[in-house]
């Protein structure tokens, strides 16, 4: 199935802003809608989405476009780093603990299980004279 697209009149409509922002955005490379063949920008909901942060960024905070360009680019670096880290546990699982369930689960009965004490709040009230 083809995904949804949204021409720039749309997109702008819906967000409440100048088409000629939206083009701003492309230049500055926050944004990147794909074209059709006609070369008509096209925004799929990934670019609405990222819009919608990029929107957030500006309309919430005040961070201008350079901002946000750097906010984007740490973004990035931070979720291909997550997806870096995952890969590296699913590895670490396949090497340490496939084929060795039962030894874990042998010694997980020999843990002793600790839950901490409730917490009691006091509240100190002053006497008025």
């Amino acid at each position: 199935m083809k995904p949804k697209t949204y021409f720039i009149s749309a997109v702008a409509l819906k967000y409440n802003l100048h088409p000629q922002t939206l083009r701003l955005y492309e230049r500055e490379g926050l944004l990147l809608p794909s074209r059709s063949k006609g070369n008509t920008r096209m925004y799929s909901d990934e670019d609405l989405k990222r819009l919608e942060f990029i929107l957030n960024l500006t309309r919430e905070m005040g961070v201008n476009l350079a901002g946000i360009e750097i906010i984007l680019n740490m973004k990035e670096k931070m979720e291909k780093m997550q997806e870096e880290f995952s890969k590296f546990l699913e590895e670490l699982k396949k090497e340490f603990f496939v084929g060795k369930e039962e030894v874990f689960d042998s010694r997980r009965s020999a843990v002793v299980k600790f839950s901490s004490p409730p917490l009691a709040i006091f509240h100190h009230e002053e006497k008025k004279e």
